[in-house]
């Protein structure tokens, strides 16, 4: 594969096989029924409890499919996606062979489990499902074809495959305004690291993936705080949506390996301390920005995000590539999301652990970097 930053003017970009994305208040109603692949599908729901318990939002899904074509409903799909859980799910989908589609409704966790039971299904009848989810946080775990979940020791197991991809999105305000406002803002940070992270991703073509992360930027500067002022404001949930699909769907099939370092710190914090993903970008996102910003090369590129956040450039591409992680942290501040580690029981005894969980090394330039990254994030 062209490793497109390399060569910025050569490159590629292969297409993931996404059939509609619609977006909208309302866009669950009007085109979840077109959605599935037949007029005599049958849907099996992932979700989480609360979603079940504290919303009535899974019993209008239910009430849309109906008899005629609604399967069932699996619950307890929790954080990071516990393997026990899949397996409860898996077994209860393979009883009935009838089940074509996968409905996941909530975060990256429901959304990442219907893809490994897809995955599951495929190895074990030859056939993946069709998947449709219902995104309720904007962590845009719906725009890549890879997942994740934690096996038994509680590490971060990842499976990728281009039939992982979903089929269908659907993007609906009225759905996301039952999300808590710190899940909601947490996981547009997530989005932002992404977008981030996208700018020097070595397989990531210049279009669409980092064009449309540039903009996926400008909008959450903008919309996150909005958002955070006006909770129930369906525009700023759906531009904010919208800014999260940007901020990754354009790598495509292009992964080529993990994001960047941001993301191998977040998995490294994740599963095994029991932090949501958001917060971990939260934790994680300025630092290692402003680490990058050493790279000559790696500063060049973040230099460039500067305009898109509202900030004007000095012409030095290692000062201004440090003023793109100190607005990070800004944002961070202005949403209340500014966190330690020490606030989710993480102490210094851990930073080894941490540092060879998310280099794969116990010594060099990277490791040392990242342990005093860590270090400061106490």
């Amino acid at each position: 594969m062209t490793d497109s930053a390399q060569l910025p003017f050569a490159g590629g970009w292969i297409v993931p096989r996404l059939q509609a994305m619609h977006y909208g208040s309302g866009s669950v109603g009007k085109h979840l029924l077109s959605s599935l692949p037949s007029n005599t599908s049958k849907a099996f729901i992932v979700t989480g409890s609360s979603l079940l318990n504290k919303t009535n939002l899974i019993s209008q899904v239910e009430s849309l499919l109906g008899p005629e074509h609604h399967a069932g409903t699996f619950a307890s799909i929790k954080q990071h996606a516990p393997v026990a859980q899949l397996d409860d799910a898996t077994k209860i989908i393979m009883k009935n062979l009838s089940i074509d589609t996968l409905i996941s409704v909530g975060g990256g966790s429901p959304i990442d489990a219907a893809k490994v039971i897809s995955y599951r299904h495929h190895e074990k009848n030859g056939r993946y499902l069709h998947h449709i989810t219902i995104p309720t946080t904007i962590s845009a775990a719906e725009c890549t074809a890879a997942a994740g979940y934690t096996d038994s020791s509680g590490t971060k197991v990842g499976v990728f495959k281009p039939e992982l991809f979903v089929n269908v999105i659907l993007y609906d305000a009225i759905f996301a305004k039952e999300t808590p406002q710190k899940l909601w803002l947490s996981t547009g940070i997530r989005a932002l690291d992404h977008a981030v992270e996208m700018q020097y991703h070595p397989t990531a073509s210049v279009v669409p993936a980092r064009t449309m992360a540039l903009s996926a930027m400008s909008q959450l500067f903008k919309y996150l705080p909005n958002s955070k002022k006006k909770p129930g404001n369906e525009e700023y949930i759906t531009r904010l949506q919208l800014a999260a699909f940007s901020s990754l769907y354009g790598l495509g099939l292009n992964m080529g390996g993990g994001l960047g370092l941001s993301h191998s710190l977040g998995y490294a914090l994740g599963s095994p301390y029991g932090i949501p993903h958001g917060v971990t970008s939260c934790l994680t996102l300025a630092s290692v920005v402003r680490f990058k910003a050493e790279d000559p090369e790696n500063a060049g590129k973040l230099a460039r995000v500067l305009p898109y956040i509202g900030q004007s450039s000095s012409g030095d591409d290692r000062e201004d590539a440090v003023k793109v992680g100190d607005a990070i942290d800004a944002l961070l501040k202005e949403l209340g999301l500014d966190t330690t580690l020490t606030q989710h029981n993480v102490g210094e005894d851990q930073i080894p652990k941490i540092a060879w969980l998310a280099t794969k090394t116990e010594e060099g330039k990277l490791y040392d970097g990242v342990v005093a990254l860590v270090k400061s994030k106490l």
